[in-house]
C-alpha cells in the first residue's frame, strides 16, 4: 500500500525531464569531456583536497 503517490510523483519528474526544454551549453560539455582546463578553478586550491586526510608511510 501507499505506491500510488511514489508514482504519480515519478511520472511527474519523468515527464519533466522528458518534455521540459533544458538550457544545454554543449561548448562548456565538449570541453569537459575532452579534458580541457576550465578557467573556474581556482589557484589557491590545492589539486588534490584529500591528501591532508591519506596515511603518509615514509
Amino acid at each position: 500500500m501507499g505506491r500510488g503517490r511514489a508514482k504519480a510523483k515519478q511520472t511527474k519528474v519523468a515527464r519533466d525531464l522528458k518534455y521540459r526544454t533544458h538550457e544545454t551549453d554543449f561548448g562548456a560539455l565538449a570541453k569537459e569531456l575532452h579534458g580541457e582546463e576550465t578557467h573556474d578553478v581556482e589557484a589557491d586550491e590545492p589539486d588534490d583536497k584529500w591528501s591532508d586526510y591519506a596515511d603518509r608511510r615514509d
